[in-house]
């Protein structure tokens, strides 16, 4: 049986860090949040010009592309790790740090729809993993990072960490505000 609608995570499935990220996601299930917050962050970025997507809301904060960039090297990270689990394998796996890959990505050199194009990529791929992973796998432990998690609350925390973004782009640098917050 592969099914994805299920509670969230309880908090023994991932570190206490990521607690923030699960606590974003609404009720439901995960892969329709998933593939809603897709279709969300295209409405949102669509129509912004490529000059006001590379300015910082303040000195020292990244850019609209590099906030982009950061979600999607980050989803890689966490489904990279969610496949690995659900597939059984016990290798620990190694953390990243996310300000070394954003220095050396130069997100800001591409065009918005280029990056767009890749988050969407990326967000598809997501789901077709996820949609397709056996019910068994959902509850598979692994560890990343030096802590322990399932591949559930990994689910979780790609969905949180992509609607913490959001908001931080919706609040932080008025992006979408014309069309709606969902």
């Amino acid at each position: 049986m592969k099914s994805s609608a299920m509670s969230a995570p309880q908090s023994s499935e991932y570190a206490l860090y990521y607690g923030k990220y699960v606590a974003l996601v609404p009720e439901g299930d995960i892969v329709s949040i998933l593939s809603a917050q897709l279709d969300r962050m295209d409405t949102m970025l669509f129509s912004l010009a490529d000059d006001d997507a590379t300015t910082p809301y303040a000195p020292g904060k990244w850019t609209v592309k590099q906030v982009l960039g950061h979600i999607t090297d980050a989803e890689r990270v966490f489904t990279y790790r969610a496949l690995r689990i659900a597939r059984g394998d016990k290798t620990p796996l190694p953390g990243f740090e996310q300000d070394d890959y954003v220095a050396n990505a130069d997100f800001n050199s591409l065009s918005l729809t280029e990056l767009l194009q890749e988050y969407s990529a990326v967000r598809r791929a997501t789901i077709m993993l996820f949609r397709h992973l056996p019910a068994e796998a959902w509850t598979r432990r692994g560890t990343a990072s030096n802590n322990e998690v399932t591949v559930r609350a990994l689910a979780y925390i790609t969905a949180g960490h992509d609607e913490h973004h959001y908001r931080i782009l919706w609040e932080r640098y008025a992006i979408g505000k014309s069309v709606g917050k969902s």
